[in-house]
């Protein structure tokens, strides 16, 4: 048998990760800036992480939810510290398109309606709700399609109000700030606009932070930025450090009923033991506050840079957005200096390191890119 040819990957094999460094099976050594799609939030092979789940693997690793699994309600106890979200609730599953699909279907039995509200650019995931509310055709499937999700241009104000007056709205789901989509950050007064007309139409606002979201903006969510609070944030990547988990985070006025949502592994002991361990280094580290710093230290070098278009982002979450002619610097910074770096069509390269990033890392980083960009001007 044969792997089914879907993902265009790198010819690279790694086989080690120690913080912010991985090693392929030549024993190179790459400065990961991309995590795996923001996936790594503390390291990889974070001692508490692994001595975490190494001491869970010692107990149980796995029972279904028809049990009293003790971490669960652990996590959910610090996840509403971390977050600032204490009097919410927290139903776990196991990605980010699992956590907003139940997103979506749980703001629907809230109210009765059908109708969504997207943006263009988009992207909440590939299962059945999840890609109808994503702006990509080529990634839906004729079964997806469906007449109950408006897309809506970014941040237009506008074309929200009218979307509301004109439908029978169910929810606005919306991303802190797009990533597949660029690096597009959400106004201040566009969440706040949101916010006020699902107030004013008792539809549900749905924060998809499942990979702005868990500090990696400097604020728990992306969303805090805007000074409001959402129904419901999805959450998934950065939470388990690379252990397969998702979640929601539900407002206090959603009454559960039992049967209403479900999982198999979700919430399973070691899925939790994993999020824990993201919550107790994120906590006593302060990596939120690191990730804002750091952050903020490069897209402030990065602007200084008269080849690039435009810097966006914020935290540790940095889009680069550069000319067509500087196309090949993504795949040079890969293969001349060994660093990894996400991408976004057409031509933007995407910063999402670990929030523990070290300022040390990011000026190597810097200097790189800086020999890339006079190496490939040269040779224009």
């Amino acid at each position: 048998m044969q792997l089914f040819d879907v993902y265009p990957i790198n010819p690279i094999n790694i086989v080690k990760g120690v913080g912010s460094l991985v090693y392929d099976d030549k024993g190179t050594e790459y400065l990961d800036l991309y995590g795996g799609h923001a996936v790594i939030s503390i390291g990889h092979t974070n001692p508490r992480y692994v001595k975490r789940l190494e001491d869970q693997l010692h107990q149980i690793g796995f029972y279904s939810n028809s049990i009293e699994i003790p971490l669960q309600k652990e996590l959910a106890e610090k996840l509403g510290q971390v977050s600032g979200k204490t009097d919410y609730q927290l139903f776990l599953c196991n990605s980010g398109a699992e956590a907003n699909e139940n997103a979506l279907k749980l703001a629907s039995f809230y109210n009765g309606k059908k109708k969504v509200i997207a943006f263009r650019k988009a992207f909440h995931g590939r299962t059945s709700l999840a890609v109808a509310v994503t702006d990509n055709p080529k990634i839906v499937a004729p079964i997806n399609e469906t007449d109950n999700v408006i897309f809506l241009p970014w941040c237009d104000e506008a074309a929200l109000e009218q979307a509301f007056a004109s439908n029978e709205i169910s929810s606005v789901i919306i991303e802190g700030i797009q990533g597949v989509g660029g690096i597009q950050v959400a106004t201040v007064d566009f969440l706040q606009k949101v916010r006020s007309l699902c107030d004013q139409y008792n539809a549900v606002y749905i924060a998809d932070a499942v990979q702005c979201g868990y500090g990696r903006t400097g604020k728990f969510y992306a969303h805090d930025f805007g000074g409001v609070d959402a129904d419901i944030y999805s959450m998934a990547k950065g939470m388990g450090n690379g252990f397969p988990i998702g979640a929601i985070s539900i407002a206090p006025k959603f009454k559960a009923s039992y049967g209403m949502l479900g999982t198999t592994f979700g919430g399973n002991h070691l899925a939790c033991a994993a999020a824990l361990a993201v919550l107790e280094e994120i906590e006593q580290y302060n990596l939120m506050l690191n990730a804002a710093e750091i952050g903020q230290y490069l897209i402030d070098e990065l602007k200084k840079f008269e080849q690039v278009k435009e810097v966006r982002g914020r935290g540790l979450m940095i889009g680069i957005e550069l000319p067509e002619e500087l196309s090949s610097v993504r795949k040079n910074l890969l293969y001349k200096h060994h660093i990894f770096t996400g991408e976004a069509k057409p031509n933007v390269i995407r910063l999402l390191p670990a929030l523990n990033l070290t300022k040390a890392h990011a000026n190597q980083f810097l200097e790189a890119f800086a020999q890339t960009l006079k190496a490939t001007a040269v040779i224009a």
